[in-house]
């Protein structure tokens, strides 16, 4: 069982509320050098996005994202998480790089993504906005995110889907990345999510040599063709 008291995940977290817009490809890179890179702290960084951007699990296609969204002036993305297909154009996106000594990493995958998301809803609840965590899958099957509720997603009390993630586990730990579709201010989000998460949070400062080397990442692999149409 976790190793913190019952209101909180972790007994420590940085947080990093990025100003700078980035790539799509640049935020790909910049979560898998969090990944790669976390010490004994959990991150949870609050990003957003240069250009209109729709992203889709790793196990997808180009093709199954050109389908769900297929407007123009589009940009495409492969993710390292798994998970559906996401408009990142209304958007607030976070990741959580939580090191592999924790025990959210060595979970199974539906016990990392309910307690995720509890504090997510505890969060959001904070704020005024009425969520639901579903218990088991109630979507329609299909690829896109946002219409395919899953169990331990975030729905409002409509029963519309608000917030979903793709996870993926690494000899590194495990890397959370989340998507909230909600009328809530991003940076307060961030607060309410990183407060319920931990009742100790620190600021993360990048290293100085932390952009560039995510840019270069990003055109070695994540803006490439070869990875984008992977199969």
């Amino acid at each position: 069982m976790p190793e913190e008291h019952e209101e909180s995940v972790f007994k420590s977290l940085e947080i990093w509320q990025g100003k700078k817009l980035l790539t799509g490809a640049e935020n790909m890179a910049v979560d898998q050098l969090l990944m790669e890179r976390v010490g004994d702290i959990p991150i949870l960084r609050i990003y957003g996005w240069s250009e209109p951007t729709v992203s889709f699990g790793y196990f997808l296609s180009l093709a199954d994202a050109q389908q769900a969204f297929a407007e123009p002036d589009l940009t495409y993305l492969r993710r390292w998480t798994g998970g559906g297909i996401v408009d990142h154009r209304h958007d607030i996106t976070y990741t959580l790089v939580i090191p592999r000594g924790h025990y959210l990493s060595q979970a199974r995958g539906a016990e990392s993504y309910r307690m995720i998301h509890q504090s997510l809803a505890a969060a959001l609840s904070q704020m005024g906005v009425g969520v639901r965590l579903t218990r088991v899958d109630e979507g329609d099957g299909g690829l896109a995110c946002f219409s395919n509720p899953v169990a331990y997603d975030l729905t409002n009390l409509a029963g519309d889907k608000i917030a979903g993630a793709g996870q993926r586990r690494t000899r590194y730990g495990l890397l959370h990345q989340g998507s909230l579709c909600a009328e809530v201010d991003s940076n307060k989000t961030g607060k309410a999510l990183a407060s319920r998460l931990s009742s100790h949070v620190t600021e993360f400062i990048p290293p100085n040599t932390f952009f560039k080397d995510a840019a270069a990442l990003a055109a070695m692999r994540y803006a490439t063709d070869a990875w984008l149409r992977k199969k």
